[in-house]
């Protein structure tokens, strides 16, 4: 499989690694919260080095019950941010985190941002498909439900992968019918489930080939892995290998860590079992 960003083709069946830049102060895990041009820097040349493929750049937390940030904060510190990589690291591809259709213009229109990785699947923005055509870059695409104050309430489904297929598919599908060609999937763990429902998605992922397209796993540090292990994000980076590897074995084409240098080694070692 071939997901285009920018000028690069990347031959899917060799997983990628997309590092998670935060610009915000309330992520989730502190150690990533990035507050000065300096730690940014430090940041990206450490996760570049690292061989991270792509940087994503978020401004907003998405984390359960995360404050409500106005558009134009968002903005703010996303173009602090993005000014100081692009000037120092021109080369690197960039996602930007947002569901918001008038960020993401601004970012791909000033920075040449590449990506946009919309947490919400086009819900929170009508525009937002049009908006991502027109600029003709690629778009993660997650199933969510709610909002960061709302989604933990709302965790019922009929049948989880079913219905987390059917949202994926069907936007899946009016994004093609734009012209948008690179899609790549993400099942949203911890958006809207329990954790329990992650397990039984994580199992479940490669059904997500039916999608015929690229699937993104986030689950680094996430409370799936912490929980699970009954400590905290900070101590969760060999929880979040062993669910890595279960990913990759499930069909995951991305992975979006916060620790480059451990899932390239995952997918090295992937590899290996793989050829073997």
């Amino acid at each position: 499989m071939i997901l285009k960003v920018k000028n690069k083709l990347f031959d899917l069946r060799d997983p990628i690694v997309m590092g998670i830049l935060n610009v915000t102060p309330d992520s989730f895990y502190h150690l990533s919260r990035l507050g000065s041009d300096k730690q940014v820097l430090r940041h990206v040349e450490k996760m570049v080095k690292e061989g991270a493929d792509i940087l994503d750049v978020g401004a907003y937390s998405t984390r359960p019950q995360a404050d409500f940030v106005s558009q134009e904060e968002e903005i703010s510190r996303l173009s602090d941010a993005l000014e100081v990589i692009v000037k120092n690291f021109p080369d690197v591809l960039l996602s930007v985190d947002t569901f918001r259709s008038p960020v993401a213009r601004l970012v791909v229109e000033q920075y040449g941002v590449s990506m946009i990785n919309d947490v919400f699947g086009g819900n929170a923005d009508p525009m937002m498909f049009e908006t991502i055509a027109a600029l003709k870059v690629a778009y993660v695409l997650m199933h969510a439900k709610g909002n960061p104050q709302t989604m933990q309430q709302l965790t019922d489904y009929e049948h989880l992968v079913a219905d987390v297929l059917h949202f994926l598919n069907k936007r899946i599908a009016q994004l093609h019918l734009l012209g948008v060609t690179d899609v790549v999937a993400d099942p949203g763990f911890g958006f809207a489930k329990t954790m329990e429902q992650n397990y039984e998605l994580l199992a479940k992922m490669h059904y997500l080939k039916e999608l015929n397209v690229p699937v993104l796993a986030g689950v680094s540090r996430k409370s799936m892995v912490y929980k699970c292990l009954e400590t905290d994000p900070e101590h969760a980076l060999n929880g979040t290998t062993a669910v890595h590897m279960l990913a990759l074995m499930q069909g995951a084409s991305i992975l979006r860590v916060h620790d480059v240098k451990e899932a390239v080694e995952t997918i090295k070692i992937y590899k290996a079992y793989q050829n073997a």
